[in-house]
C-alpha cells in the first residue's frame, strides 16, 4: 500500500513539464501490434497503465525495449499470440484495445474483459457491433473474455455508434486500417487522442480521413510498417496541474501543452477568477486570492471533460458562493465528494448532480484515491488545505501521472511518497 503525505498552505511556484498523454500512449502502442517492422514512440509516460499493457504485449511474443527515459521500441513479429486472458489483463481498461489490433494483425482476438477505475458501466457493445459489422464473429465467454475472428478477413462497412465512445472509435478504426475496401464509422469520438491514433496510423501506411469530425474514413490497406511517433501531451495532467495552481493561489508554468485541447477547461478556470496565459507550448497560470463559484457539466469532446470534473470539484469546495456540477458520462465519477467531505468541504450529491458550497478553508484528513481522477483532486486539496493530509491507495493515481511526488516538490509542495 503506497500513499502521499501532503501538508498544506506551501507557495508553489516554478515550472512543470507535462508528459505525453495516457488515453493517446495506450491507444497507439496497442495499434502498433498492427505494424511490421519496429515502431519508435517518443514521449511515453512511464505510468503504471502503460508498463502493464506493455508486459502483457511481451507476453503475446512482441518485443519491447525502453531506449530512452521517454521512449519505447515495439516489434510485433508473425508468430505473435493472438490470445491475452491472463488476470493481468483484466486489471487495465485500455486492454480492450488489444481486440481491433490483434484482430487486425491476426485476423482472430481473444482478450480478458477489461477493468480499470470503477467509474459505472463501461459495456463492451459498441466494439463487438463494429468488429461484427466488420466481418467477424464475436462473442462473450463465460463473463470472462471477448472473442473475435474474421476467418474470411475483414471487410469495409458503414457503422453507426450509438454513442461516441472513444475506446470504440479507436478500436474500429485499428481493425478497419487493414481491413478489405472503405469503412465508414459515423458518430465517433472526437477527441485530440483519437487524432493522434489516426495520426499514427497514416503515418504507418493506412488512409484515415476525418479523426476531429462527426465521421470517420477508413480506406483499408494490406499492412502497416514499423514508424517513429511521438505522443500529444496529456491535456488532463495540464489541466490537472492548473487545478492545483488555482486552488493554491499560487502561479505555475507548465510546459509542453497544446493549449487548443484544452479550451473547455480554459474558458471555466478563466470563470473561477484564475489567470491563464499561452505562449507557444507554455501555459502561465496564476491562481486568485479567492476562487469564484462555477457551474459545469461534463460532455463528450469538444464539451468539458469528464475526466477533469474531480478537479474542478476540489476547487469549488474553496470558492466563493454555490457551484453546481454535473456529470454526464459515468455514474460514478463522483467519488471524490464523500473523500473531500472528511476534510471539511460542503458537498451534497443528487443523483448526477454536486452541489459544492464553498468553505473558507480545507483541512488535512486520511482520506482514499477511489479512482485516478478522484485521487488527482485530492492531490489539488491536499495542497491548499491546513495541516497534513494522507492519500491512501496511491496505486491508483499512479496508473495516470508519472513521478506526481517529484514534480509537486519541484514546485514547493510538501510531498511525501511512502511506498510499503
Amino acid at each position: 500500500m503506497s500513499k502521499l503525505i501532503i501538508r498544506g498552505g506551501n507557495d508553489l511556484t516554478g515550472s512543470v513539464k507535462i508528459n505525453g498523454a495516457k488515453n493517446s500512449a495506450v491507444a497507439v502502442i496497442a495499434a502498433a501490434i498492427l505494424c511490421r517492422g519496429t515502431t519508435i514512440l517518443e514521449n511515453v509516460p512511464q505510468i503504471s497503465d502503460v508498463k502493464i499493457l506493455l508486459n502483457i504485449m511481451k507476453k503475446l511474443g512482441i518485443a519491447i525495449e525502453w531506449v530512452e527515459k521517454d521512449a519505447v521500441s515495439i516489434t510485433a513479429d508473425d508468430d505473435i499470440d493472438s490470445s491475452a486472458i491472463y488476470q493481468e489483463v483484466s486489471s487495465l481498461r485500455a486492454s480492450n484495445l488489444l481486440l481491433g489490433s490483434l484482430l487486425g494483425r491476426t485476423g482472430k482476438a481473444a482478450v480478458a474483459l477489461p477493468g480499470g477505475c470503477d467509474l459505472g458501466e463501461r459495456p463492451m457493445d459498441l466494439h463487438i457491433k463494429g468488429f461484427t459489422q466488420l466481418g467477424a464473429v464475436c462473442g462473450t465467454v463465460e463473463s470472462r473474455y471477448i472473442q473475435a475472428e474474421a476467418q474470411n478477413g475483414l471487410k469495409g462497412a458503414v457503422i453507426y455508434l450509438d454513442f461516441p465512445s472513444v475506446g470504440a472509435t479507436e478500436n474500429i478504426m485499428m481493425a478497419a486500417a487493414v481491413a478489405e475496401g472503405q469503412t465508414v464509422i459515423e458518430n465517433v469520438a472526437k477527441e485530440p487522442e483519437i487524432v493522434d491514433l489516426a495520426n499514427f496510423l497514416n503515418g504507418a501506411g493506412a488512409k484515415v480521413r476525418g479523426a476531429g469530425t462527426d465521421i470517420i474514413r477508413v480506406e483499408g490497406v494490406k499492412e502497416l510498417k514499423g514508424r517513429r511517433h511521438s505522443i500529444i501531451p496529456d491535456r488532463i495532467e495540464a489541466g490537472t496541474f492548473m487545478s492545483v495552481a488555482a486552488v493554491t493561489g499560487s502561479r505555475l508554468r507548465l510546459e509542453n501543452v497544446i493549449s487548443a485541447h484544452l479550451k473547455p477547461v480554459i474558458a471555466k478556470m478563466r470563470e473561477t477568477g484564475t489567470e491563464i496565459r499561452c505562449a507557444g507550448s507554455n501555459m502561465y497560470v496564476t491562481g486568485p486570492k479567492r476562487l469564484k463559484a462555477v457551474s459545469i457539466q461534463t460532455l463528450a469532446h469538444p464539451g468539458f471533460p469528464t475526466d477533469m470534473q474531480p478537479q474542478m470539484m476540489a476547487m469549488a469546495t474553496l470558492a466563493k458562493g454555490t457551484s453546481v456540477i454535473v456529470e454526464n458520462i459515468f455514474e460514478k465519477r463522483m467519488k471524490a465528494a464523500a473523500e473531500l467531505t472528511k476534510m471539511g468541504a460542503d458537498i451534497a450529491i443528487d443523483g448526477k448532480t454536486a452541489i459544492v458550497k464553498g468553505v473558507e478553508r480545507l483541512h488535512g484528513a486520511t482520506v482514499r484515491a477511489h479512482d485516478l481522477r478522484a485521487g488527482a483532486a485530492l492531490v489539488a486539496a491536499a495542497l491548499a488545505a491546513e495541516g497534513e493530509t494522507v492519500i491512501e491507495n496511491l496505486n491508483i493515481i499512479d496508473r495516470g501521472y508519472w513521478q506526481i511526488a517529484e514534480k509537486l516538490t519541484d514546485i514547493g509542495g510538501d510531498v511525501r511518497r511512502i511506498d510499503e
